[in-house]
């Protein structure tokens, strides 16, 4: 049974964790086996063109798409707060108010996406070879951006509601759609990157679909007309929260155009397809650590709001521990496994011999990063969105971009590879300050139960 948001507050920390964690793991795993999939498809049955196609237009959809999950992370934040200091009211208007934000903004930029194609997909690295299978790809799926930007938004409401499960479940359902349309429209039906693109556009449907089914038939969270309506405190909450996820998505989509043009100018078409590679694995390997984020934050943010500060502070240092225990076998398995990994993707020589180093480097500093990545997610769910703001940036703006300017004019394509280490390393460094100095000075629980 998924946990209700009074089981926040009460259930022993350990537990409680797992059963939050361990469906988002299960989603997230599902997610990334989808993307992963989807990519092995495309690089085998069309060809490493197509994964450095896919590497340029996926950064634009998931780009528009994140503001469903920044209003969903942002006002979960609000909506867990609320409902840990028995604020129902608050929670559905809050609730309503994301609903409207994701749809109108979604569809918004969309809007510009289609009637601006071709600039997007040269800003972010469609050169040479790339264009062709990079507009084949890109229409189909930038019309169903806003099924998955509420797909999104939903998702993380289910977890603040405590229900893990079904959160999960919304994440399996579009991972099996997409991998089964893949094979109808790529193989049997012989569509190329138009087929991939459909099959990927029905699956949000599908996911949107489960989740506006979940608030209708299966959540505590029972809308009126009343909740819809903009509340400006309410929206200026949810905006400032929801700052902090989409100016990480769009530093990561700077990141995503910086890199595709540096990759393309130190190694070609073939370097963009080793980073779309890589960048799969990110999602795939890491997604017992994003899991046990997403699951934390629910619980902090409760927690929080009741102010539990001795549940917080036992929340965060187990989801650390965990993480780095979970992410340490990750990069064992990189170290070892690497090019056996990569000949799974594709039958390209050139892409086989340059990947699995470029897959190492990446993944170095593994170990310590659940530091960075829970660090980050406890100022979120607390509301302190300034220091959420710095933190999240950190490895992508502060460090990774101007590293990947730099390091390519002295090391070449090495630089690029040696950049995502040191970055994790240098943004590791600046969180674990910081949480250590809120641990000792903001959580803190007197005996009255106040700061």
């Amino acid at each position: 049974m998924a946990a209700t948001a009074d089981e926040l507050g009460t259930q022993d920390i350990k537990r409680l964790l797992i059963k939050q964690a361990v469906p988002s793991s299960i989603g997230i795993l599902f997610m990334s086996v989808n993307i992963l999939i989807d990519t092995i498809f495309v690089g085998q049955w069309i060809g490493s063109l197509a994964i450095a196609a896919v590497t340029v237009v996926l950064p634009i959809t998931f780009l528009i798409s994140s503001l469903g999950m920044a209003i969903g992370v942002g006002g979960g934040s609000v909506l867990s707060r609320a409902l840990g200091s028995n604020q129902k009211e608050k929670a559905l208007h809050t609730f309503g108010n994301q609903i409207m934000m994701t749809f109108l903004l979604s569809s918004i930029f969309v809007l510009f996406g289609v009637f601006f194609s071709d600039e997007m997909l040269l800003l972010f690295g469609a050169k040479g070879e790339i264009m062709k299978p990079a507009k084949d790809f890109f229409f189909p799926i930038i019309l169903s951006v806003p099924f998955l930007a509420l797909c999104m938004m939903g998702n993380n409401i289910v977890r603040a509601e405590g229900k893990a499960k079904f959160a999960m479940i919304a994440m399996i359902i579009p991972a099996f759609v997409n991998i089964a349309l893949d094979v109808l429209f790529i193989k049997v039906m012989n569509l190329g990157m138009f087929g991939s693109a459909m099959a990927s556009a029905i699956s949000y449907f599908m996911c949107f679909a489960f989740v506006l089914w979940f608030f209708i038939f299966k959540s505590e969270l029972k809308l009126k007309t009343r909740h819809f309506k903009f509340k400006i405190p309410i929206v200026k909450e949810i905006t400032e929260l929801s700052f902090v996820t989409f100016s990480r998505q769009g530093v990561v989509s700077i990141l995503a155009i910086i890199l595709n043009h540096t990759l393309y100018i130190y190694g070609g078409e073939q370097s963009i397809a080793i980073y779309g590679i890589v960048s799969r694995m990110l999602m795939f390997a890491l997604f017992p650590i994003l899991g046990i984020t997403q699951g934390f934050l629910p619980i902090a943010g409760f927690n929080y709001g009741a102010m539990n500060y001795e549940r917080v502070k036992e929340s965060v240092l187990l989801s650390i521990k965990y993480a780095a225990f979970l992410a340490t076998l990750i990069f064992v398995v990189i170290l070892f496994f690497a090019k056996p990994i990569v000949a799974v993707f594709t039958t390209d020589t050139l892409v086989i011999a340059q990947t699995p180093e470029a897959l190492r480097w990446v993944f170095a500093a593994s170990p310590v990063i659940s530091i960075q990545l829970i660090g980050a997610a406890y100022f979120q769910a607390t509301g302190k969105a300034k220091k959420a703001l710095l933190l999240t940036l950190s490895k992508q703006g502060f460090f990774l971009i101007p590293l990947v300017l730099i390091l390519p004019n002295f090391l070449g394509i090495f630089g690029v590879w040696i950049a995502f280490p040191i970055a994790d390393i240098l943004s590791t460094i600046l969180t674990g300050y910081f949480l250590k100095k809120e641990m000792n000075t903001k959580l803190i629980q007197t005996t009255d139960g106040l700061l």
